[in-house]
């Protein structure tokens, strides 16, 4: 075959001029047109986008599960769109509240430069749980300085996540702080003593729930992240149902 014969068509990506990211530009361009142009763009606000950032991210994650590349790449597209909106929206408040993707991007890249020290300065790590460790002491430090007082570890977990991931994280974040493996110990005289000291019914935790929390310190243990590994248990409880329907319809 001669050059240029049949040959597939170049993608932008292919000249070596091209420079990573430059498509961002034409979606940061695309999203303004549509918020302007467009009635159910426009009226959209920060609440009302809520539920697709949330269904945006869970159809990412089952694309991973399924290894799935292709799919990934549009669910990680949605997942950007979603970040794009956000940071449209915002950049159009005048209260001096307002940012912009370029703040986002600007913020993010600090972060990230700030807490490898071991890439951008001269700090040296032995591996990856030093980087880690690393990671939670600069973030501490980080919450310290925000606050000008007193920070909790737990300063951040997002109490509105599934109750699987947000027991998994604030055990991740109490371990990384130092605490004694037996604060992961739920008992039931405990609880009297928190529901106590908070309002009524907010800290009453069932022989159930304690033996549920139980579960995910021993699936931390044992290097499982219990999210996912209850989410892997109903697809398989998915796929036995599905069966089962299908052989009961041809019997």
């Amino acid at each position: 075959m001669s050059q240029g014969e049949d040959a597939p068509p170049a993608r932008p990506d292919d000249d070596p001029a091209h420079v990573t990211g430059t498509a961002l530009l034409d979606l940061v361009a695309v999203m303004d047109r549509l918020r302007s142009q467009c009635p159910w763009d426009a009226r959209q606000t920060h609440e009302s986008l809520v539920p697709y950032l949330l269904e945006e991210t869970y159809e990412t994650l089952e694309a991973i599960e399924r290894h799935d590349l292709t799919e990934l790449r549009g669910e990680l597209g949605d997942v950007l769109l979603q970040v794009l909106f956000h940071a449209q929206i915002a950049s159009e408040r005048t209260d001096g509240t307002g940012f912009t993707i370029d703040d986002v991007a600007r913020g993010i890249a600090d972060k990230l430069v700030r807490r490898h020290p071991h890439v951008f300065a001269d700090v040296s790590v032995s591996g990856a749980d030093e980087v880690k460790r690393n990671w939670e002491t600069i973030k501490a430090e980080e919450r310290a300085a925000a606050g000008g007082g007193p920070s909790s570890a737990l300063d951040g977990v997002p109490m509105a996540q599934p109750a699987l991931s947000l027991a998994a994280q604030l055990q991740r974040r109490a371990q990384s702080a130092g605490a004694p493996e037996e604060l992961a110990v739920i008992d039931r005289d405990d609880h009297g003593k928190a529901a106590d000291l908070a309002e009524p019914d907010s800290a009453q935790v069932s022989e159930i729930g304690a033996e549920l929390f139980a579960l995910v310190t021993k699936a931390r243990s044992a290097g499982i992240d219990p999210e996912l590994e209850l989410r892997r248990a109903a697809s398989a409880f998915r796929d036995r149902f599905q069966a089962w329907e299908r052989s009961s319809s041809s019997a």
